[in-house]
């Protein structure tokens, strides 16, 4: 059990936090036909810098033009224009004394009919999520079943994702590897029917994932940071939990673990929820399990929510609080009392209304 303080530093690597409170990775939709984002979602990081979160995300960035892209409006980190623009980002964050991680993803079959450049949509096994995609009101796609070269194609646009982040100035990268999008369409049996090396176990199920971490561990710096995101729940056929144990699930961190990875970012609904018919939270289970650092989101709102969260993890971090109120920090540090946002509220990622 984790008896640190929310407001003490705490070092991963050799990168030093000055608290453990950071804004959670969102995806935005806020990029025009450049792929960078708006200026105001820009500026929103930095403002949350500058108003004392120790981490902050980007918003998602998919990895390349001929897939990746699940959604309209999505940023890259592929070119020097779109690098340009993140450095200036970076560089504000780090002046105001907070740590920058870009997360990146490939949406694989969360996708649909001409939302990518090279209109297609892949997937490990030719399988749809049941329920419509809210974007298009409409069923999804199945997808086009991964070969070799298309595994090749994504692993080289985490790769160069990857260059771009380190060309920009983020002290870390991290591998979404969470949520039902491609990756974790692999490492999950409900999306995964592949009777190849990449199907099967947990450990065949896996082998995708350890190919995508050990080719980006090449382009990142080991003064740097890399990460990776985990979830139970998939953003398609949400009430589906992906792995079907505890067991399994704890597999897969020890399968993460061996792997050359500073930490271990954990999605959940709700920090305290009781996940796999335990009396544990996924937190607890996913600690069991590993040794590396835990970031925790998931209902954390207050001061009493981010202590709780902290007793079992290193560091928390906020979506909607973080996007809604841009003093959320200096409130929980106050320990005044906070709403709990709902999706509804943080839609105002998904306008053009500029973000506080």
């Amino acid at each position: 059990m984790m008896t640190t303080s929310l407001f003490s530093p705490m070092t991963i690597n050799n990168i030093t936090f000055k608290n453990r409170i950071g804004v959670a990775p969102m995806t935005r939709m806020s990029a025009g036909d450049n792929s960078i984002p708006r200026q105001d979602v820009l500026d929103f990081l930095v403002t949350r810098a500058k108003n004392n979160a120790g981490l902050v995300y980007n918003e998602a960035i998919v990895t390349d033009y001929a897939s990746a892209q699940g959604y309209p409006g999505q940023a890259r980190l592929l070119n020097q224009d779109q690098v340009a623009a993140w450095k200036q980002v970076t560089d504000k964050i780090r002046e105001y004394g907070a740590v920058s991680i870009c997360q990146a993803f490939h949406c694989g079959r969360m996708a649909y009919e001409g939302i990518n450049p090279a209109n297609r949509v892949l997937g490990p096994s030719p399988i749809a999520p049941k329920q419509d995609n809210p974007m298009t009101g409409a069923p999804y796609p199945v997808p086009e079943v991964m070969n070799q070269s298309d595994m090749d194609e994504v692993i080289s646009g985490f790769v160069e994702t990857a260059k771009g982040a380190m060309a920009a100035g983020f002290d870390g990268f991290e591998i979404h590897c969470a949520h039902g999008y491609l990756l974790n369409q692999f490492l999950s049996a409900y999306s995964n029917l592949r009777t190849d090396d990449y199907g099967g176990s947990m450990e065949n199920r896996y082998r995708f994932v350890h190919e995508v971490i050990a080719a980006v561990r090449l382009v990142i710096p080991r003064d740097r940071l890399l990460f990776v995101r985990v979830s139970n729940w998939g953003i398609a056929d949400m009430d589906v939990s992906l792995f079907e144990s505890k067991a399994e699930w704890q597999e897969m961190i020890g399968l993460f673990s061996r792997e050359s990875l500073d930490a271990i970012s954990l999605s959940t609904y709700d920090y305290s929820a009781k996940a796999f018919g335990t009396d544990q939270n996924m937190t607890q289970i996913t600690r069991e399990a590993t040794k590396l650092p835990i970031l925790i989101c998931g209902k954390i709102h207050d001061r009493k929510t981010a202590d709780e969260a902290l007793q079992d993890a290193d560091m928390v971090l906020s979506g909607k609080s973080m996007l809604l109120n841009p003093n959320w920090v200096s409130e929980v540090e106050a320990a005044k009392k906070l709403k709990l946002y709902g999706s509804d509220e943080a839609g105002i990622a998904y306008t053009k209304t500029p973000l506080p």
